[in-house]
């Protein structure tokens, strides 16, 4: 298992391997919240989206990151701390660009969505929705980035 280990650390930079430990964290944490709000079903003015959910999120979210970022710092510290070079600063930048996109297309479906329901409730689910996906496609874009060398 250690050689396992130790060809994954070596074939990624650090900043990859963040970006794979977060964006299955943030995948996870989505696919929950889908389930768990099941926004299909939401009914403008029947009753709103279940609060418990965001909550969850909140918590899973602070505690999964520092639980990964720290067992991945803890693993090569001297990668952790270095900061990002050109080219990595570069796949990062590209990444949140076209994810800070998607979390656009999201709040503006929300915005019409609420003009058309005058629902706050499920205004506020879909934006969430939409950052949740939105952090996910990030990582993902990043992982892509990474994996073709170049942004």
């Amino acid at each position: 298992m250690s050689k396992i280990f130790d060809i994954w650390s070596l074939a990624m930079p650090f900043r990859e391997k963040s970006a794979w430990g977060m964006g299955l964290l943030f995948l996870a944490i989505t696919i929950w919240f889908i389930g768990a709000t099941q926004p299909l079903n939401w009914r403008s003015g029947v009753a709103p989206p279940p609060a418990g959910p965001l909550m969850a999120v909140t918590l899973f979210s602070i505690i999964g990151s520092i639980v990964i970022q720290s067992i991945l710092a803890g693993s090569s510290p001297r990668e952790a701390n270095a900061p990002a070079d050109e080219r990595e600063r570069q796949l990062l930048t590209r990444a949140s660009h076209l994810s800070g996109l998607v979390l656009g297309a999201g709040c503006i479906s929300a915005l019409f969505h609420y003009l058309v329901h005058r629902s706050g409730d499920t205004l506020f689910h879909i934006i969430l929705l939409s950052l949740l996906i939105s952090t996910v496609a990030e990582y993902a874009l990043q992982i892509v980035y990474f994996r073709r060398g170049h942004g």
